[in-house]
């Protein structure tokens, strides 16, 4: 199949990376795209670097004032594995409000996973799960793990199942808890409601 050209020059920019990626999704491998643009779309190059890392090619054709071409070719069928990191030394980091040390942000992915830190003696209080299984993983620490037929102990090298809309609370043992969930993706991000007083 021939490169399929697109100029993007006239598409508001807003549409213009979800319109790049849909059409590199589509084609197969070997195939590519020759994208025209006003400037050098440095940002897109690092959203493919982000997403698909090793999974593209990416050569300029023509790199003038206000006139660049780009061939962005596919080089494999789906994105490479990659390393993400190491939940030993992500056990030490920052964390967000949420107690977040890291969590898998990728457009596209069919699973989330988040990192959650726990001080000594913090924790998440009761509240319902939404409509996904989560697996969680103890990576450090220990704690309870709340749930309707009562507390649950875990600790390192611990896995633990929570069924979709099942009832649980976290709390951190003294040495703090950190744990890494997995789940299958979602739109909206899922986020924790806390059960009413009056269940």
């Amino acid at each position: 199949m021939p490169d399929v050209t697109l100029d993007v020059r006239e598409i508001p920019k807003p549409q213009r990376h979800p319109k790049i990626f849909g059409i590199f999704d589509s084609l197969d491998v070997g195939e590519a795209i020759i994208l025209i643009n006003d400037h050098d779309p440095r940002h897109l190059h690092d959203e493919f670097d982000e997403r698909l890392p090793g999974g593209y090619g990416w050569d300029y054709l023509v790199r003038e004032k206000r006139d660049y071409r780009i061939r962005i070719s596919k080089t494999t069928a789906a994105p490479p594995p990659r390393l993400l990191g190491n939940t030993a030394e992500l056990t030490d980091g920052p964390v967000d409000a949420a107690g977040v040390a890291w969590k898998l942000d990728f457009d596209g992915r069919g699973l989330d996973s988040n990192l959650i830190r726990l001080a000594p003696g913090g924790g998440i209080d009761t509240h319902r799960g939404a409509e996904v299984d989560v697996l969680i993983h103890v990576v450090a620490g220990s704690g309870t793990v709340g749930t309707e037929t009562g507390d649950v102990a875990v600790s390192a090298g611990d896995l633990l199942w929570l069924p979709r809309r099942s009832e649980r609370s976290f709390t951190a043992g003294p040495d703090g808890l950190s744990y890494l969930t997995v789940h299958t993706h979602r739109e909206p991000t899922l986020t924790i409601e806390p059960l009413g007083t009056g269940r």
